[in-house]
């Protein structure tokens, strides 16, 4: 059971975007907490009756809409306790086509979700960020940017909803993620098709996604934003992890070159942030800065001071090699199952 300052998580629980893998995930995990009504909010209706079947809760219940749309959102809102905002455009390539659309939905969703929240009197709501907002180079990453602004403005005038998000790097077999389509092109004899052997990055588990959230339900402030200290893998070194896992170590690999808008490697701090931010043992706390726009025109002791430190980055954290890349990867349920034998797919 999850406590939230002293006492159980209880009363009303929405989840945006909770048809995703990090709703399913999150979904599994909270099923299990106090609440009386878990409310899953998404456009597809397919994905919503295959949870309905699946989890077959009464406690679950289902709106269609969409965080463009303010209107279908206050419906989902009213009467909630808590919110996980999910929902959002991920995919870097599609992203970089259609800039103004993941605008509308990371951004301009965002600012409708915690707009409704403000106004309902949610309790608290934590929004999901990702490393791509840091030091942002495509449009995916500078639309997540812009949500944290977004988060962050909102949070200082919601004196009744304490507003928080997370940052998290790459969720290991989430939907979309690199490791299916790794294990597909095995599975199918196809040579896997990498983009830099050398391009880095944070290595997550959706377990790993899950207690970053509640963390930051439990410890979040207004305006803080919660990071998950993570090791990271170069795509050689998961390429190879999983052919040694998939028993055919020497399985060809093709390099195919960086897609539109990647990087060689991620930050989940900047080197500013880095400065400010608090070490909570195995979390990074940001804090907001409060200040308002009256600036002081003076520097106490005559001389201004700006501290820049090194950023937290998927090239300088702890790296995994193919055997430790090997153990993560054995914390999937799904990658356990392959090990085994079993025609396992990564749960949605």
């Amino acid at each position: 059971m999850f406590y939230l300052f002293g006492g159980f998580l209880n009363g009303i629980l929405l989840i945006t975007g909770g048809t995703g893998s990090f709703g399913n995930a999150v979904l599994r995990r909270f099923l299990n907490e106090g609440f009386s009504e878990i409310r899953i909010f998404s456009r597809d209706e397919k994905k919503q009756d295959d949870m309905r079947k699946k989890y077959a809760d009464p406690r679950l219940k289902f709106y269609i809409g969409d965080v463009r749309d303010y209107t279908s959102v206050l419906n989902a809102v009213r009467g909630v306790d808590y919110i996980y905002h999910a929902a959002a455009l991920k995919q870097v390539p599609s992203c970089e086509f259609h800039p103004l659309e993941a605008v509308k939905t990371n951004v301009l969703g965002t600012e409708n979700v915690l707009e409704a929240a403000i106004n309902c009197g949610v309790k608290r709501v934590v929004c999901l960020s990702t490393d791509k907002a840091v030091y942002p180079i495509n449009a995916m990453g500078i639309s997540k940017a812009m949500m944290e602004k977004v988060m962050v403005a909102k949070s200082r005038g919601s004196s009744q909803t304490v507003i928080c998000g997370t940052r998290y790097g790459n969720v290991m077999a989430s939907r979309g993620s690199v490791i299916p389509l790794f294990i597909e092109q095995i599975r199918a004899g196809k040579p896997i098709t990498i983009t830099d052997p050398n391009m880095t990055r944070f290595m997550m588990t959706l377990d790993d996604a899950v207690d970053l959230v509640l963390y930051a339900f439990e410890h979040g402030n207004s305006g803080d934003i919660f990071v998950q200290k993570a090791p990271a893998s170069t795509v050689q070194t998961l390429a190879q992890a999983l052919t040694s896992m998939l028993g055919v170590p020497d399985h060809p690999i093709h390099i195919i070159g960086t897609r539109h808008g990647e990087k060689l490697y991620e930050a989940l701090l900047s080197r500013e942030e880095r400065v400010a931010a608090e070490d909570m043992s195995g979390y990074y706390r940001i804090p907001p800065d409060l200040r308002d726009l009256n600036y002081g025109k003076f520097v106490e002791d005559g001389e201004l001071k700006i501290s820049i430190s090194e950023d937290y980055n998927s090239h300088n954290t702890e790296r995994l090699d193919v055997e430790g890349m090997k153990l993560l990867l054995l914390r999937l349920h799904f990658m356990r199952a392959i090990v085994r034998g079993d025609n396992a797919a990564p749960e949605e």
